[in-house]
């Protein structure tokens, strides 16, 4: 039996959907004006992608001997001579490799590992590649080579099934068992000189960690004509350099209650770095309430990223911190790609998750924690060095922007969750 809609039911339902129509054409308007603005600050007055930052910073943390690298070049040619050395094995695991001369220099570093003897096992993802040539993310066919390209289409989003959610974001290198790098960097020549970004070389037990995380993800993903790669389980349980990984196939997300319990632990200073900022109401709350209890909470972010939508999407939130004393800094002539924290001079954080949802409650992400003093102090020099490289955005400066930006910022703001 057809059921009779009156005409309230019908004036309702027409209300919605011109509601829904507007809200859509509102936000398509809101994203040409912010590209459009973008645009025109590109052409009169471009980024230099020059930037100050330190050599190498080394620490040793227990057994482990701990790099931090902040110029692209210069971690690229570390893990270049570690792929080169590489004897026994090599896991690597990529959001994005550019199809350029950067990226040549790894495809040909890992089939040329392959060619000697070294089994090499490729991980990359087709979303974040999507725009290259898709013939160089096809590694050839060889006997020690094993390619797993993650699928374009996740339809996780649409039939439920958790195994089908989440992008691969990750940026893994394993080298042999007793090297690993993990952090923000892509691959490619606009990284390696142009871009500020972390990323973290282990040497020692603790790179197990990134080992680990690479045998999980290939052996849950592998096809059949995959060879599964066996876990021999942890030779060491120190605590003090852990992975911590987002899992959307699990439902696990355990990285935003990593950033949440350094800073609501902390009593004397969290100083964050990310490359995208757009926090949801647990990790405000926890950082507003730091900074009312008088820990120095800096937040340093990129003055324009190379997603100006998500900027624009999370500057809602700006006010509340800063009247709560949260300290933004806007950092200049780069794009600064980090992800990174560093709290009370003891713990610190580098890994692949930005603050926002995609990274905490949507990808694959993986992040190392370290507990040491002098891997902490290498973490604050380096702030430091990035902090002179920004300026200060204070409250009074942020109120007096004009009526066109609160605007644009309150119709991009729904799209938070999508970025």
């Amino acid at each position: 039996m057809r059921k009779f809609r009156g005409p309230k039911q019908r004036h309702v339902l027409s209300a919605a959907k011109w509601w829904v129509l507007g809200t859509v054409a509102a936000q398509a308007a809101a994203i040409a004006t912010v590209s459009v603005i973008d645009a025109m600050r590109k052409k009169r007055a471009p980024q230099s992608g020059r930037f100050p930052h330190l050599p190498p910073q080394n620490a040793q943390v227990g057994p482990n001997s701990m790099t931090i690298f902040t110029y692209g070049r210069e971690l690229y040619d570390a893990m270049l001579a570690d792929i080169r050395a590489a004897k026994d094995r090599i896991f690597f695991e990529w959001f994005i490799i550019k199809a350029d001369e950067t990226g040549a220099e790894f495809r040909n570093a890992l089939i040329e590992a392959a060619q000697r003897g070294v089994d090499t096992y490729v991980i990359i993802d087709t979303w974040g590649n999507a725009n290259q040539d898709p013939r160089f993310r096809r590694l050839p066919k060889m006997e020690h080579l094993h390619t797993l390209l993650f699928p374009f289409v996740r339809p996780g989003l649409f039939n439920g099934r958790a195994r089908d959610k989440g992008r691969d974001h990750r940026k893994i290198l394993t080298v042999d068992k007793r090297i690993g790098y993990v952090g923000g960097y892509n691959i490619g020549t606009l990284y390696a000189h142009e871009w500020r970004d972390t990323h973290v070389r282990i040497e020692g037990p603790a790179a197990w960690e990134l080992d680990d995380a690479f045998i999980d993800m290939w052996n849950d993903y592998r096809k059949k004509h995959h060879p599964a790669i066996a876990d021999d389980g942890v030779t060491d349980w120190d605590a003090t350099v852990r992975a911590v990984m987002n899992t959307p196939a699990l439902n696990v997300f355990p990285i935003s209650a990593l950033y949440m319990d350094a800073i609501n632990r902390s009593a004397v200073r969290v100083w964050i770095t990310m490359g995208y900022f757009i926090p949801e109401e647990p990790m405000l709350i926890a950082m507003t309430n730091a900074a009312r209890r008088g820990v120095d909470v800096r937040v340093l972010i990129p003055e324009y990223s190379n997603h100006i939508v998500g900027d624009w999407a999370g500057r809602p939130h700006y006010e509340r911190l800063l009247r709560s004393g949260v300290r933004i800094f806007l950092y200049e002539e780069a794009m600064v790609h980090s992800k990174t924290m560093t709290a009370d001079g003891r713990w610190s954080t580098v890994g692949t998750a930005n603050i926002d949802r995609l990274s905490l409650r949507g990808n694959f992400e993986i992040n190392v924690e370290v507990f040491d003093p002098g891997f902490a102090a290498a973490m604050e020099r380096i702030f430091e060095v990035d902090l002179a490289n920004s300026h200060e955005l204070t409250l009074e400066q942020w109120q007096a922007r004009g009526r066109r930006d609160r605007v644009l910022e309150t119709v991009l703001r729904p799209l938070a969750p999508l970025l």
